[in-house]
């Protein structure tokens, strides 16, 4: 029995494998150059600094002791440490699942954009982990609707580009978003437990947070990121 199951686990996995390569070959590439511009642009991390330093405004804005500043800070950093760093420090060399574009079986298949190939292995996906870490920590940190909802496509938008490129596979994208998400929910648990309980609450007002977050700083990432992307659309259409 114990045989029988193993092996119905491993033809399910098989199974699993050849639906995630078929998925990726559907959505990677296009015959648009105008489009292969716009994602090597969207996925290149220097493009997103703006969005960053309107976020640490944010924290600033809205934090009234240096502690308190870097302590969202340090969480923000360690988001980065276990959705990032450790998959690419300890996840992707030990599972060793090579990238599509590095896979014997459909390396050939996929579409390559301008040479970029990423690197040997690509589980779970970074780009995933980290953007999506962000994006629900901040969820977390400063109850903003549209604040969450615009992070989270920007999230969304990060894990499009690395399908489109060819570098992972939609199971990596899928684990990356899992894996972001519960690490930043595990952050957020330690902020909140040992620095944020005993913040002091202020009297909720139509213009703030449940966490005490001006709705109009809260307006200042997200307008960011609208500027940000109109100028990557932009910028497609001149390189």
């Amino acid at each position: 029995m114990f045989i029988d199951i193993l092996l119905t686990a491993d033809g399910l996995l098989s199974t699993l494998e050849q639906l995630d390569k078929q998925m990726l070959l559907a959505v990677n590439g296009s015959e648009s150059l105008y489009l292969d511009r716009l994602v090597l642009t969207l996925t290149h991390g220097a493009t997103w600094i703006p969005l960053y330093i309107s976020l640490f405004y944010l924290v600033l804005r809205n934090n009234n002791s240096l502690k308190r500043v870097l302590s969202v800070l340090f969480a923000a950093g360690l988001c980065y440490l276990l959705a990032g760093a450790v998959d690419d420090g300890i996840i992707k060399p030990l599972v060793a699942r090579w990238r599509p574009t590095h896979d014997p079986e459909i390396g050939l298949m996929v579409d390559i954009v301008d040479g970029y190939r990423g690197g040997k292995y690509g589980f779970f996906s970074a780009h995933a982990s980290n953007t999506f870490s962000i994006a629900i920590l901040f969820c977390w940190i400063v109850r903003s609707r549209l604040l969450t909802t615009a992070l989270i496509i920007w999230s969304f938008t990060n894990c499009w580009t690395r399908l489109y490129l060819g570098v992972h596979y939609p199971g990596d994208i899928l684990v990356g978003l899992i894996w972001g998400g519960v690490s930043s929910s595990f952050v957020y648990f330690l902020y909140h437990f040992t620095l944020d309980r005993n913040r002091p609450r202020q009297i909720r007002l139509n213009q703030y947070t449940r966490t005490g977050y001006a709705y109009e700083d809260c307006n200042i990432p997200v307008f960011v990121l609208v500027v940000t992307l109109a100028f990557a659309l932009l910028k497609a259409c001149f390189l």
